[in-house]
């Protein structure tokens, strides 16, 4: 693996806000789900537990914090958005918007999906 796809070199190549956005992410999802795995498929970061289970992807107006089975997450209920049948985002523009305990409670329950169904991919 290149330094050019790891985490770490896509959000250096960030601009600072949005530096800080996908900072705040990473730490609340290792938070939530310490055996993660974190690295760059499909040209963002993706985390992956019994699979993936979320992603972040970068913006020009905004950071993209998504999940596989997002639709299916009942801790997201009115938090996350979704215009299909399994995947489900949320669009975030500042770090101080981030609502940390629902990502926490999002991702530990993605995990706990991937756990109990296998691979969403």
């Amino acid at each position: 693996m290149t330094s050019d796809r790891t985490v770490d070199a896509y959000v250096e190549r960030l601009p600072a806000d949005q530096q800080r956005i996908v900072g705040a992410l990473r730490q609340i999802i290792k938070s939530a789900a310490p055996s993660a795995s974190e690295s760059i498929k499909w040209a963002q970061p993706v985390y992956e537990a019994h699979g993936p289970f979320a992603y972040i992807k970068a913006h020009r107006a905004h950071v993209t914090l998504g999940f596989w089975r997002g639709v299916a997450l009942d801790a997201g209920r009115g938090v996350l958005a979704s215009s299909g049948s399994k995947m489900a985002h949320m669009k975030l523009r500042s770090a101080n918007d981030i609502p940390a305990t629902a990502i926490r409670q999002l991702v530990r329950a993605a995990v706990k999906l991937n756990r109990e169904l296998g691979s969403p991919a």
